[in-house]
């Protein structure tokens, strides 16, 4: 499989919330799923708070072979979980997952304490599919860990706020250097539905964004 192919099979679900076509079937921080949607095999959670981690959209694309990996304080709240920390690698399904670092550096709730806080175990995740590298970076800022990341495509946060503006976004990219950057964490009340095309206006490199469904 090539990184093109796989975008393909990648459906936006808005917010962090994504769907990789199968076999198998993979979501990413499912929520405010619209729908019916195909049973999931694997479900991966970045973090516990309510946009990210919400155990009635899990439930909703879950069956009974479904497995589901959760990073901080999320596997506390989806019952049968496994909790993952950054560094963690495992497999499931045939998909090789990798729980790397998402925090912030920039981005307070009130001074000196992040959103996002480093110590709090939240996660991304690379998986590999047919040899392809997928990062899904949750929410973090342009980390310095991004250094030692290799990836065919990265699903970015885009917004400020809470994670990294198109600027910072752009210079995460230019860090990953990926063949395809997908822009995530934009125009669903959070930022808005410039933040994408803002991004890949300041990134240069090849960027594919996905209308959110």
């Amino acid at each position: 499989m090539q990184a093109e192919e796989l975008v393909k099979k990648l459906h936006w679900l808005g917010h962090d919330s994504f769907r990789l076509e199968g076999p198998p079937i993979l979501y990413f921080d499912p929520w405010k799923l619209k729908g019916r949607l195909p049973t999931a095999d694997l479900v991966l959670v970045s973090h516990e708070h309510f946009d990210h981690c919400s155990p009635d959209d899990v439930k909703k694309v879950s069956g009974p072979q479904t497995v589901v990996v959760a990073g901080g304080e999320a596997a506390d709240r989806l019952p049968g979980a496994q909790a993952v920390r950054p560094g963690d690698r495992l497999t499931v399904a045939g998909v090789e997952i990798e729980a790397v670092h998402a925090y912030n550096l920039n981005k307070f709730r009130e001074p000196g304490v992040p959103f996002h806080p480093r110590q709090a175990g939240h996660v991304g995740f690379i998986v590999t599919l047919d040899g392809v590298r997928l990062y899904f970076a949750g929410d973090t800022d342009h980390i310095p860990e991004m250094a030692d990341i290799a990836c065919d495509v990265a699903l970015l946060p885009v917004s400020g706020i809470y994670v990294m503006t198109a600027e910072e976004a752009a210079e995460a990219a230019r860090t990953l250097k990926p063949e395809i950057v997908v822009p995530m964490h934009y125009g669903a009340g959070i930022g808005t539905a410039d933040d994408g095309p803002r991004f890949r206006d300041l990134y240069g490199g090849r960027v594919v964004i996905l209308e959110a469904r």
